[in-house]
């Protein structure tokens, strides 16, 4: 049976561990503990006895219990098996989070940073401030900022999706959008629907909710339909996770007559789609989306300013049918209370100017540049492309002689060239795979084309 002196114990040595007392450190004081917890001093006394037992701490006459030195095995290399460790979901988002200035992250998720740096988000706080002090020290609407989501409508509007401020939620980001939608629609073992290869940190969600997940192989014009008949006619799923456009990782975009198809098989299974669409700013607003030719009936529709002006804004948001927007907005209010008006009101002035709409046309611009010189050199190395499109963040290509892009990718890691092997993107990421994601912005460092050339000839 364990005593109130072991659970102190446990929790006592449990911070020395994580570092929170570190060697020297005086522990709390008998008083102190005791009267922080309720405890009888003879119980505070008896834990830190076993914590002298442990080899924790020590005790020093008149003076308290401190910490003594462990020690600790020496932490490995940072590279070393990193690339191993890539099929964890929670490992990959880590490594997307940090900071490598030496290194080539030719396997990233965002356009470079010089790409986003004309937004000057420095010039937009005093701007900020007087759209409304006051309210920037409460919390916000449960939808979201009124200004902003009245700019949505517009933005949406471009993009042929008809809707009202009232059907629109702003979030934290297109990955809180998809949590909270699948913590409204997605019980316990429910089954759902996604491309694969698909969006690796959708896979942890699903996984975290407990959800059986469904994979539709992406092909280079959308989902495999076959499959996804097939599926819905066998498992019945409630949901569909899919990118129409800009697909991640594949760069794909679907074509109009399997657009079309995919929500007459929707309409016919009661299948609701959610369609993520995080670089819509670096397509054309013509291109065929679910929800365009949808109209918001079937389809939940989940869109982000991550990639187009600041990650670290955390603006995102779900455009879907009025009642579900209200109890997805109260499902928000639930979680966090509200989002970021701060954030929200810097989108809403940086769209109110002008420099916006140049912001986006240098942005594709240079995408539509830094995507064909990278299809250029996988040309001149016989890599194969599994879609070829004008404006492509993402290239999904196989190289030549490459069975295990893994076991590539920890070739070249080394060189400080940082790759993102095929089974990441996978739903069974145990499966062998020739596949990487390829970043066009990262691939213009001439540091990757020579180190892909030499890596390359010997394995010829």
């Amino acid at each position: 049976m364990t005593t109130i002196a072991d659970s102190l114990a446990d929790t006592l040595a449990r911070q020395i561990a994580s570092g929170a007392y570190k060697a020297g450190d005086k522990l709390p004081s008998l008083r102190e503990l005791a009267q922080l917890h309720g405890y009888a001093k003879n119980t505070v006394v008896a834990a830190f006895e076993l914590l002298v037992s442990r080899g924790l701490v020590e005790p020093r006459r008149g003076s308290g219990y401190f910490v003594l030195a462990q020690s600790t095995p020496k932490p490995a290399e940072e590279d070393a098996g990193s690339l191993g460790r890539a099929m964890d979901i929670v490992w990959l988002m880590r490594e997307q989070l940090k900071t490598q200035p030496d290194a080539v992250a030719v396997g990233d998720g965002f356009p470079p940073v010089e790409w986003l740096a004309d937004v000057r988000l420095d010039k937009y706080h005093p701007k900020v401030v007087r759209t409304g002090l006051g309210a920037l020290f409460r919390y916000g609407s449960r939808f979201g900022y009124a200004p902003l989501r009245d700019h949505l409508v517009r933005k949406l509007a471009d993009f042929g999706i008809g809707a009202e401020p009232r059907q629109i939620v702003l979030t934290h980001g297109a990955n809180e959008a998809m949590d909270i939608v699948i913590r409204y629609f997605v019980p316990p073992g429910g089954k759902v629907l996604v491309d694969d290869p698909g969006y690796y940190p959708l896979f942890g969600k699903l996984k975290l909710a407990g959800a059986q997940m469904l994979a539709v192989p992406r092909l280079a014009d959308g989902p495999d339909l076959d499959v996804l008949e097939q599926l819905l006619i066998a498992e019945r799923p409630r949901l569909f996770f899919t990118q129409s456009l800009a697909h991640n990782p594949t760069g794909s975009d679907i074509s109009p007559a399997k657009a079309f198809r995919v929500l007459q098989l929707a309409q016919k299974y009661n299948l609701l789609i959610v369609e993520n669409d995080p670089l819509a700013d670096f397509k054309p607003t013509a291109l065929p989306r679910l929800s365009a030719l949808d109209q918001l009936e079937r389809t939940i529709y989940i869109g982000s300013f991550s990639k187009s002006f600041s990650a670290a804004l955390r603006v995102g948001f779900i455009a879907c049918g009025a009642d579900l927007a209200s109890d997805l907005a109260d499902l928000k209010a639930l979680i966090h209370v509200s989002s970021s008006e701060y954030s929200e009101r810097t989108v809403d002035v940086i769209l109110s100017e002008g420099h916006y709409q140049r912001h986006l046309n240098r942005l594709q611009t240079r995408l539509g540049e830094a995507t064909r010189k990278a299809l250029q050199l996988f040309d001149s190395v016989d890599a194969e492309v599994f879609a070829r499109t004008p404006q492509s963040l993402y290239i999904w290509a196989a190289l030549p002689g490459v069975a295990d892009s893994l076991t590539f990718a920890k070739e070249l890691l080394p060189r400080k060239i940082v790759m993102a092997p095929g089974r990441i993107f996978s739903v069974d990421s145990t499966q062998v795979s020739r596949w990487s994601r390829f970043n066009v912005g990262a691939m213009a460092d001439p540091r990757f084309a020579k180190a892909l050339r030499i890596a390359l000839r010997r394995r010829a």
